[in-house]
C-alpha cells in the first residue's frame, strides 16, 4: 500500500442472487456475487417517499471467507463487506472494450460477516458439531488469509 492512500469500500446489504463459486486457474477457489444497498428519503415538500438501490459487485479471493460464503451465503442474506475497489479491463464478445468494478475481498485487507441470526446461529452448530467430532481445535493454527 502506498503511503498515503486508502482504498477501503465498507458497505451492508443484500446478496441480489447466490454466490458463484469457481476455481482459478492456480486451483485457488473465488466466489462473486452482486449485493444491493438502499438509501430512502422522504421529499420535503411533497411528502412522498422514495427509494435508490445501487449494486455492488463483491469478488472473495480469500479461501477462509470463499468457505464460510459456500457454506451459508444465499440470495437475500445481509451481509456486511469490507474490501477494496478494483477496476478491470476486458473485451467482450465483439471486442469492444469495457470496464467493470468490483469491491475485492483479499487477504488481511478485507472482511465478511454474515448479519442473518439464522446463519449464525448454524454457523455456531457447525463448529459445535465439528469439536464433537474432533474436527476442530480452538488452538489449530489460522490460515494467513483469514482476515479474522
Amino acid at each position: 500500500m502506498s503511503s498515503g492512500t486508502v482504498n477501503k469500500v465498507i458497505l451492508i446489504g443484500n446478496l441480489g442472487k447466490d454466490p458463484e463459486v469457481r476455481t482459478t486457474q492456480n486451483g485457488k477457489e473465488m466466489a462473486s456475487f452482486p449485493i444491493a444497498t438502499s438509501e430512502s428519503w422522504t421529499d420535503k415538500l411533497s411528502g412522498v417517499r422514495s427509494e435508490k438501490t445501487e449494486w455492488h459487485n463483491i469478488v472473495v479471493f480469500s479461501d477462509g471467507l470463499v468457505k464460510i460464503i459456500k457454506d451459508f451465503a444465499r440470495k437475500g442474506s445481509k451481509v456486511y463487506i469490507e474490501g477494496s475497489l478494483r477496476t478491470r479491463k476486458w473485451v467482450d464478445q465483439n471486442g469492444n472494450e469495457k470496464y467493470t468494478t468490483e469491491i475485492v475481498l483479499y487477504n488481511f485487507n478485507s472482511a465478511l460477516t454474515l448479519l442473518d441470526s439464522r446463519v449464525s446461529s448454524e454457523y455456531k452448530q457447525n463448529i459445535e458439531e465439528s469439536k464433537e467430532e474432533g474436527k476442530y481445535d480452538e488452538n489449530m493454527q489460522i490460515d494467513d488469509e483469514i482476515p479474522f
